[in-house]
């Protein structure tokens, strides 16, 4: 069967969907079915969006009935490769570095960071979470031993594009970006920017508007 070219968006809402299902496992039944119009409902989605985007992955809607929860949940799971542990490796040991290195939710998302690398002397070594922090300089021979193909970077701005190149050279695949810059790639590497500078403007512009409409109706 040809695979369905779907979009970005709707890839981005496939978590929202295999996360509020996870939530119904928790309470229920496994056996039960839920329709994509609950689904919309709960959400706060569109209908008509939430059925092609589940009709994208999944051929297992029944009319009248709706998708079996556990099996949409395995469905999303594998579209999403939560099924498959991602193995990934970081770069940029400081605060935020660590601060992924050690979390261990990632594991519930089939990602696992199996090291970090930095430049700094001082940093290298065992985590108190048992993780290894590396120098910079073994990061050709230690990505050969492992064969990640994920990387996270955590540097600052003005390393980060030298640090995506390193990680490209050594046949990383995909980067989790998190340097507030745009870096440059080659065909075939998926470079996701986590831009907090941009997450912050939207929250910050909505709480102005929301401020603004506040002060007009006498702050109620």
């Amino acid at each position: 069967m040809k695979e369905k070219k779907i979009s970005k968006s709707a890839v981005q809402r496939m978590p929202l969907y295999l996360d509020y299902l996870r939530s119904l496992l928790i309470k229920a039944d496994v056996s039960q079915y839920i329709s994509a119009t609950a689904i919309s409902n709960a959400l706060n989605l569109g209908e008509v969006q939430v059925r092609k985007d589940l009709a994208s992955i999944s051929s297992l809607g029944k009319p009248k009935i709706g998708y079996s929860v556990l099996d949409l949940s395995r469905e999303l799971e594998d579209f999403l490769g939560y099924s498959n542990v991602n193995e990934a490796v970081l770069v940029g040991a400081g605060k935020l570095g660590k601060a992924l290195l050690n979390y261990q939710g990632f594991g519930q998302y089939g990602l696992r960071i199996l090291a970090a690398f930095d430049r700094d002397a001082k940093v290298v070594g065992k985590t108190s979470e048992g993780k290894i922090i590396y120098p910079i300089e073994k990061f050709p021979q230690i990505i050969k031993k492992l064969g990640v193909k994920m990387g996270i970077i955590t540097v600052p701005v003005q390393s980060a594009q030298s640090v995506c190149d390193l990680m490209i050279e050594n046949k990383i695949a995909a980067i989790w970006n998190f340097a507030n810059v745009s870096l440059k790639g080659r065909k075939g590497i998926l470079i996701h920017n986590e831009n907090m500078a941009v997450s912050l403007a939207v929250l910050s512009n909505h709480l102005r508007r929301y401020l603004d409409t506040n002060k007009k109706h006498g702050g109620k």
